[in-house]
Formats: structure tokens, C-alpha cells, sequence
């Protein structure tokens, strides 16, 4: 049984929290119109979370913002924030508890307007932001350039796709979307073999630092809000290829029937234009062989407050698939007073930049030759030897040094600290060369330090605490985390820590949990959003000793030729077949987005 003051919080209930705050700054008239030249209506609030300290409190912090039609008003801060007790059930009774302005805390807006009447409050004057200079704003200041590259399929897509099932090249996907903890994929085959069972993202936790009261206590838990729910329509040409498959994806909330978010959902056969492998030979013969890295990817974006996540699944020809998130989007900020640049830095006139960490979780439920797996790792060490062929001179060595855990404490991997770089879930039977048949996870992460664990609601993110933990899979622990961990994380719904027991994790059905992440200390260049470049992390499952050799050497899209040979002639070299293959360019599908229809 879960109590009621879990639930997230509904779009009529913040509709009724508005209404209480908008009431409450009609009793601050003078104030507002000398601070903000506002009466109010004209400011926006933005929710925090949690909303309190223990079990059963339902008080928010709201940020008020000046709202500009047309452009992110998370960059406006105004500097007035007020705490809201809304966790009665009568809407009669909610209270606006306290109030805070430029670094001073008040019991009301009726206490502020009359401190400010008194000529005791320092008030920082602020202008009516305008839609074309307000800070922020992402309305374009050049006319249109002749248009970028632009990737087609000659002789169209590559992949096949049926309701909700994909095949590429030897894969073969099962996908789908949880309206609250986002995409997820099952049954992941390569060349029949089923590799993972279930691929799922499950958080992604922004936790912020300020010396603002709404700043300070923000940590969201996305899942809570809706990852899957708020992944709305992609535009075509620029959150995916102009020629990618778009797919609808539908969501139960907030009311008695489903509500399509169409075209939220784009799967795309991708040019790398990087080789996968490649050689060029230039010694006893001569000859040149190579790979293309092309690859398949299922991509989603979800907006989620002020950030926008792109989640992409990547299905590479050398059996490996590459998990990948990119944050872009606004940055959360708060007003800048006192030692705010503690917290962040300055990127306007009066608007503070918050530090915040980004830390996302996964489930991977691999099966690797089968349901049964043992968790193997393996790193280098020197040993200091003397040569064999003198005795008289010493040589640094590498060896290998291999390992079984066998318990689930063993591979339970704190964030940030030194983990073995070969990791693998290995299966009991052989391949051609006797080694056990395994993938190896690799992660790519810059994470920020986990919440620290003496904290009344770390239990509710103790996912964080790990950046990679293997379990038994087991049916009554499905995810990692639960939507009702946001609203009261002191007393976690779900609490991953539980999870690990120390049962042996030998020759099971195991699950790897993974955590990715990056800290954020905002500057200037996040003006007007965050970009993607250098804000992407994620992982690796790669084949290791699976094969008995690369399974790409099988793809059609290999290009070998010798010195010896005509490279212009199609028959010898499948690029010499591009410019005839490639001579009309495909009728592209008029541009149109409806994803502002069920806003």
C-alpha cells in the first residue's frame, strides 16, 4: 500500500497552486510593480522537489519567473520565491508559508509589500524583458544558408520495421515507451541469439546547489514528472534525419483515454563517417580493405521542465550496441545575490547559472549464450621479471590479471571509484578458442559525487551511490526506483541498496544496473541552451570472445580491392557503385510537426 502524499503531482493540482500564489501577490501591488513593472499575472512559476524534510510533507518551493511569449523564461528569475503547504486534501486550506526576495525570507507578501513601503527592503529594479532581446531567446538572428548534407537511403531503408519490432543486418529489437520512466527495449537478438533481455532507462536525477531556497532543494526525479510521457513529437531534419521512420507512441495520464504523442519515436540507419575497421596496406602487398560504421539507432527526446534528454540506442555491425544521452535544453537558474557565484556562474544581469549533476540509471538484463552468466573481469598489472635470454637485465612485464566475483557486495562498483576496465558477463560454454563467451560492459561517464548517504533521502536515489551494480534478477525487484520516491524519498517506495544482499551471482540470471552521468556547472556558453557537444555519456555492451572472429567481416557493405585491381570498376569496388546508385536524390515527404496539438 503506498499513502496518498506520494503521488506526483497533477496538472490541476498545480493549476490550484497558481491560483493560490496569484492571489497572494495581489496583496504585494507596490512591490511588484517597482521590482518587476508586473502585477503579477505576468510571472510564471516553476515547481521544485521534493516538497519538504519528512514523510508526509506536500511543501513546494515555486520560482517565479518573468514569462515571455515565445522563448524560455528559466533565464528570468526575478528574485521572489514563496513556499506553498499544499497537502491537504480541502484546497481551502493551502497556505502559502513563507516568502523569500533577494536573500530575506518573509512570513507573507502582505509582510513584504509593507517592508518595502517602509523603505527597509532593497529592491533591484528589473525591466520588462522583450521577446527579441530577452536573454534566452532562440529566435534565429540570420536568414537561412543554403542547406547542410543531407543523408537518404539510395534505394530506401535498410531496416524493416513491424508494430512496435525492428530487424537491421542481422538484429532484431522489440521497443517501446513507459509514459513515467521512459524508452525501454526487449528481446535484443544478433544473428538469433538473444544478447539482452530488457534494456530500459530508469531515473534521471537533477540534483541542484544554490543560495536560493528553490535552487538549494531541488532534486527531481524525472521518472516521477514522466520521461516516456513528456517525449513529444520530433522534428524531422533536425532531431532526426529528415528521412528516418517516425513512430507514434501512446500514454494513459491525467484523464480516461490514451493521448497519442505522434511521431515521438524515430529509428534512422546512420553514416558514422568513420571507418568500423579499415587497413591499408603498403608493405610486401598492396591492397585496401574497410568497413563503414554504419549503424542503426531508436532515438527519443523528452522535455522534461527546462532540459530536453535524447536518448539513443545504437546497434552497431560488430555486435555491439552503445547506449547514449545528450542533455540540451535551458539550464535551471535562480537570481543572483549575495555569494550566488558560490553556486554557479553569472550569464546575465541579474540571473546565476546553478551547478546541478545529471545522473541517469539503466537496466540491462543480459543473457549471454543463455539465461545463465558469471560476472568475469579483467585488468593489467607489471610484474617485474629478468629477461630470459641473459638473466642479466630486469624487464617490466604486463600480465593479465582475471577474476570471478562472486558475490552481488563484489560487484557492487562505488560511483567514481576505480573499477576493473574489462567487465564482462560471461556464459559457461566456450567459443572456437576456449575462452568463456562474453560482452563486456564499458562505461563512458563523467558523474558528480552521489548525494552523501548520511542524507534523510539518499535511500531514495541509492541507485547513485554505484556505477555499476550486478544482481540476480528476480521478479519482485523489476526497477530500480518507483514514482512515488520523488514526493517522499525519506521513505523510498523503492530502494535500490536493498537490491544487493551479497547473494552469489555465479552461473545466474544476472542484471547489470548502470549509472551514468556528468556534473553541469553552467557558464556563459549555455546562453540561450546547453548544447550536446561534450554533455553526452552512456555505455557499451560489446562482444568479447562471443564470436570467433568479428561477425562484420559478413556484411554486405565490405570494400576490399588490390593495387592489382581496376578501383573504378563497379564489379571491384561497391563505392565506384555509388555515383550511379546515388544519381536522383529521393522525393523527401512535405515538413510538417503537429506537437503543439495536445499541449
Amino acid at each position: 500500500k503506498v499513502p496518498y502524499h506520494r503521488r506526483p503531482v497533477t496538472g490541476k493540482e498545480y493549476l490550484d497552486i497558481n491560483a493560490l500564489v496569484q492571489r497572494e501577490l495581489k496583496k504585494a501591488p507596490h512591490f511588484l510593480t517597482t521590482c518587476c513593472e508586473s502585477d503579477g499575472t505576468d510571472l510564471v512559476i516553476l515547481t521544485t522537489a521534493p516538497r519538504g524534510f519528512k514523510s508526509g510533507d506536500r511543501t513546494t518551493w515555486f520560482v517565479l519567473f518573468h514569462n515571455v511569449a515565445g522563448t524560455g523564461y528559466y533565464l528570468s528569475p526575478v528574485g521572489l520565491e514563496v513556499l506553498v503547504e499544499h497537502g491537504d486534501l480541502r484546497v481551502s486550506r493551502w497556505q502559502l508559508r513563507k516568502v523569500f526576495y533577494n536573500g530575506r525570507y518573509f512570513a507573507s507578501t502582505g509582510d513584504l509589500e509593507q517592508e518595502f513601503l517602509a523603505g527597509t527592503l532593497e529592491v533591484i529594479r528589473l525591466k520588462q524583458p522583450q521577446a527579441d532581446t530577452v536573454l534566452g531567446s532562440m529566435r534565429p538572428r540570420r536568414p537561412p544558408d543554403s542547406p547542410g548534407p543531407l543523408q537518404f537511403e539510395p534505394r530506401g531503408p535498410r531496416y524493416t520495421i513491424k508494430d512496435n519490432h525492428i530487424t537491421f543486418q542481422g538484429w532484431s529489437i522489440a521497443f517501446g515507451m513507459n509514459p513515467n520512466s521512459g524508452p525501454r527495449l526487449f528481446d535484443i537478438r544478433y544473428r538469433g541469439e538473444r544478447i539482452v533481455y530488457e534494456l530500459s532507462l530508469q531515473e534521471a536525477l537533477a540534483l541542484y546547489g544554490s543560495n536560493c531556497p528553490g535552487g538549494m532543494s531541488t532534486r527531481y526525479l524525472d521518472g516521477s514528472f514522466g520521461i516516456g510521457r513528456f517525449a513529444y513529437e520530433l522534428v524531422r531534419g533536425l532531431d532526426c534525419p529528415y528521412t528516418a521512420t517516425y513512430v507514434h507512441r501512446h500514454y494513459l495520464a491525467e484523464s480516461d483515454t490514451p493521448k497519442p504523442n505522434k511521431n515521438s519515436l524515430c529509428i534512422f540507419e546512420h553514416d558514422s563517417a568513420l571507418p568500423l575497421r579499415r587497413h591499408f596496406s603498403d608493405s610486401q602487398s598492396f591492397y585496401y580493405g574497410g568497413l563503414r560504421k554504419n549503424t542503426l539507432v531508436i532515438r527519443a527526446i523528452s522535455t522534461l521542465i527546462n532540459y530536453d534528454y535524447i536518448w539513443d540506442f545504437m546497434f552497431h555491425g560488430s555486435g555491439a550496441v552503445e547506449v547514449r544521452v545528450h542533455a540540451t535544453g535551458y539550464i535551471s537558474s535562480s537570481f543572483l545575490h549575495g555569494r550566488g557565484t558560490d553556486f554557479g556562474n553569472r550569464v546575465g544581469p541579474h540571473t546565476l547559472g546553478t551547478m546541478h549533476l545529471h545522473h541517469i540509471h539503466y537496466k540491462v538484463d543480459l543473457d549471454v549464450d543463455g539465461q545463465l552468466n558469471s560476472l568475469e573481469t579483467q585488468d593489467m598489472e607489471y610484474e617485474l621479471v629478468k629477461d630470459p635470454w641473459s638473466e642479466q637485465n630486469t624487464i617490466e612485464r604486463p600480465y593479465l590479471r582475471r577474476e570471478r566475483l562472486e558475490r552481488e557486495d563484489e560487484a557492487a562498483f562505488p560511483l567514481n571509484a576505480p573499477m576493473p576496465r574489462y567487465l564482462s558477463f560471461a556464459s559457461p560454454n566456450p567459443n572456437k578458442w576456449g575462452h568463456s563467451r562474453s560482452y563486456r560492459i564499458q562505461i563512458i561517464s563523467f558523474a558528480g559525487k552521489h548525494l552523501p548517504t548520511s542524507s534523510s533521502m539518499e535511500r531514495s536515489v541509492s541507485w547513485g551511490r554505484y556505477q555499476l551494480a550486478v544482481t540476480r534478477r528476480k521478479e519482485e525487484e523489476p526497477t530500480s526506483t518507483s514514482i512515488y520516491n520523488q514526493n517522499d524519498p525519506w521513505t523510498p517506495t523503492v530502494a535500490f541498496a536493498d537490491f544487493i544482499n551479497n547473494e552469489t551471482i555465479t552461473n545466474e540470471d544476472l542484471v547489470a544496473w548502470i549509472s551514468v552521468g556528468f556534473l553541469h556547472i553552467p557558464h556563459a556558453e549555455d546562453v540561450p541552451n546547453t548544447v550536446t557537444v561534450g554533455n553526452g555519456v552512456g555505455f557499451f555492451l560489446r562482444p568479447y570472445n562471443y564470436f570467433n572472429e568479428d561477425p562484420s567481416v559478413d556484411s554486405p557493405d565490405s570494400v576490399y580491392f588490390s593495387s592489382e585491381q581496376d578501383t573504378g570498376a563497379c564489379g571491384a569496388n561497391p563505392l565506384a557503385c555509388l555515383s550511379p546508385a546515388a544519381a536522383c536524390a529521393p522525393s523527401l515527404p512535405p515538413f510538417h510537426f503537429g506537437g503543439f496539438l495536445n499541449l
